[in-house]
């Protein structure tokens, strides 16, 4: 069941589950602790092979409390909420694995405070962590259009249809694309020194390169999710054996 903490003026809806060595996981744009975690089989994987799961909504999405201001959806205030569910649960150090948005929001996470990070995973991001994903204005104004029939920008379409699917409010998600999408230099990505697995669908037009990425992280490897694009690699059984393997290659051990 979903529980609730309470951060910058935030109610945000968490689940906590297993045992084992904490995973943290950081949700994509529009997605949520359901739709990225649960239904992909996520949390029963990781619970499964013996690791305690953490996930929660940011806010904006899902359960936790919606702001319609863009400044509240910064990569770093997003992260903060993160450190804070640490925080609340008295975990000192945990893996983390986000996706999409999730990612960017790990990274910024391990800059400010690489001491609770102990690996990381990205999922559905690559080199457009430091290059963009892309002209995401029509986006929001898909998100924002009385009218969805009338929308024609076809990235706009897809995740226009998978806010109403969500049930998501559609005026907090554009906000929040307006601020979520900063992003990183390569000299600011030198400083993450964690173990991180750079994982993107082949058909992904979005993420970026996986290999480019890794490439630019100290400690880096990529793994390409094969045919598989931003939306359907999410659940992909290949990804999940990839990061299970990352994982046990990755224990905390005495660290807990």
């Amino acid at each position: 069941m979903p529980q609730f903490f309470s951060h910058d003026g935030f109610e945000l809806s968490f689940v906590d589950e297993g045992s084992g060595e904490p995973v943290l996981l950081l949700h994509g744009f529009a997605s949520s602790i359901v739709f990225n975690w649960t239904n992909p089989g996520w949390i029963k994987t990781l619970t499964g092979a013996g690791y305690r799961v953490i996930a929660f909504d940011h806010r904006g999405h899902g359960a936790s409390t919606k702001s319609y201001e863009t400044a509240d959806y910064h990569p770093d205030a997003l992260a903060s909420d993160a450190v804070a569910l640490l925080d609340h649960l008295s975990i000192p150090r945990a893996h983390v694995f986000g996706y999409s948005m999730g990612a960017r929001v790990a990274a910024f996470m391990a800059l400010q405070a690489p001491d609770r990070v102990a690996t990381l995973i990205f999922g559905g991001l690559g080199s457009g962590m430091v290059d963009g994903v892309g002209d995401w204005d029509p986006i929001a104004d898909a998100l924002t259009a009385e009218d969805p029939t009338a929308i024609s920008h076809p990235r706009g379409k897809m995740f226009r249809a998978f806010a109403d699917q969500t049930r998501s409010d559609r005026m907090a998600l554009a906000a929040c694309i307006a601020e979520s999408r900063a992003e990183l230099s390569q000299a600011r990505l030198s400083q993450i020194h964690q173990p991180t697995l750079v994982a993107v669908g082949t058909k992904d037009d979005i993420g970026g390169s996986p290999q480019r990425l890794a490439a630019m992280l100290p400690h880096g490897e990529a793994f390409a999710i094969e045919g598989r694009d931003h939306m359907l690699s999410v659940g992909d059984r290949s990804f999940k054996a990839r990061v299970l393997a990352f994982l046990s290659a990755h224990l905390l051990g005495a660290e807990i």
